[in-house]
């Protein structure tokens, strides 16, 4: 990807009015984040979802936006910050199907984020030391069994620093989400754990150099935090918390979430039980209770095949794009658009349909091949 065009992309996300979701439709409409910047306002407004309102906010804000960028991009190649982008085939396989995920992020670390297994560890910043016990035990007993497992968590007092340090300590890779950008570390007490950090693990954020940890970036970040692993843990509640709005995020995107139990007279655990009594999380007393619900090989036959199960296949619909696509393996949407003589407009709101349903699928790039 050249220069220009992650540019283009950082410069995107400063656009005013336009959020995750509709930066990524932007980008699967006009296949690069450059023509998004280069269209006019009465264009911008037959994108679906876009309308005039907003079309008129991305024409008055992205000279401002690309300026902005620029500055980002300089402090990205200064400090050696991995710049992940949605359009890129090595952007985290398990966000990408997460329907807000960021267009763009940063990353400083070594941990692979496409790992074969990745767990979420989250709960009270007020952790009691039952918490800090489940926490230490829990992740000890997994890396005996799994030691290249991914541990994400959120850097913050409590429960996430516990699950961090106790990663470390037992030799797991860690990943920080922060709720800022990298040019800072909240809490700075837990600067030295962060730089043990990035010698095995990262840290990761959606958000720019500039940033301040303001309250409610930390609910926007913990989407991530939710949207990297397969499962979500939940070590300790109460009834309102950080940690609930992860799990529910979790649970928002068909992500298991599984919890520890505590006493119903227990503040620290209320956020637990309500988690069980909701059915949004499994019942979990031990690491040997998450691999099984979760359906982890263990034992010298762990990489061997399974037997192989009946899948029942969604048929694909009599639609002309996907007569177009399957004679043709993948297309761009411009290509596509050029084949079936359909306005780019109209062909993106059937392809959101389409991928919607499960029929078709967004590759980077604007291309679309046949889901099968």
């Amino acid at each position: 990807m050249t220069n220009n065009e992650r540019l283009y992309l950082i410069a995107l996300t400063f656009v005013k009015g336009v959020g995750d979701v509709l930066a990524r439709h932007l980008l699967q409409y006009f296949g690069q984040a450059e023509a998004i910047f280069r269209e006019k306002k009465n264009v911008l407004e037959k994108v679906p979802g876009i309308g005039e309102y907003t079309a008129a906010g991305i024409v008055a804000t992205k000279g401002e936006a690309l300026q902005r960028a620029e500055r980002e991009l300089a402090f990205v190649e200064k400090n050696r910050i991995r710049l992940y982008t949605i359009t890129e085939e090595d952007y985290p396989v398990r966000l990408r199907e997460c329907p807000d995920a960021p267009i763009v992020f940063y990353y400083r670390g070594n941990a692979d984020l496409n790992v074969k297994r990745i767990l979420s560890v989250v709960g009270t910043r007020r952790v009691t030391d039952y918490g800090k016990n489940l926490t230490a035990s829990l992740l000890k007993d997994l890396s005996e069994i799994f030691p290249d497992l991914l541990i994400i968590s959120g850097l913050a007092y409590g429960v996430d620093v516990q699950a961090h340090r106790q990663a470390l300590k037992n030799g797991l890779p860690t990943v920080g989400v922060l709720a800022h950008g990298l040019d800072r570390i909240y809490p700075a007490t837990h600067r030295n754990v962060a730089v043990e950090m990035l010698k095995d693990g990262g840290l990761m954020t959606d958000f720019p150099s500039e940033t301040t940890p303001d309250r409610e970036n930390f609910l926007k970040r913990n989407r991530l935090i939710a949207g990297l692993a397969d499962a979500t843990v939940v070590v300790e509640s109460a009834e309102k918390g950080g940690a609930l709005n992860t799990a529910d995020i979790a649970f928002s995107y068909s992500r298991d979430v599984y919890t520890f139990p505590g006493r119903v007279d227990d503040e620290h655990s209320k956020g637990c039980n309500r988690l069980i009594q909701s059915n949004k999380a499994g019942l979990i007393t031990s690491a040997g209770d998450l691999i099984m619900a979760l359906g982890w090989e263990t034992g010298e036959h762990a990489e061997s095949p399974r037997q192989e199960k009946l899948t029942f296949h969604n048929p694909l619909p009599d639609h002309p794009v996907i007569e177009a696509l399957a004679g043709n393996g993948s297309m761009q949407i411009n290509d596509l658009a050029l084949a079936m003589n359909t306005p780019v407009y109209q062909l993106s709101s059937m392809l959101f349909e389409l991928e919607m349903a499960g029929h078709v699928k967004a590759m980077p790039g604007g291309v679309y091949k046949i889901n099968r």
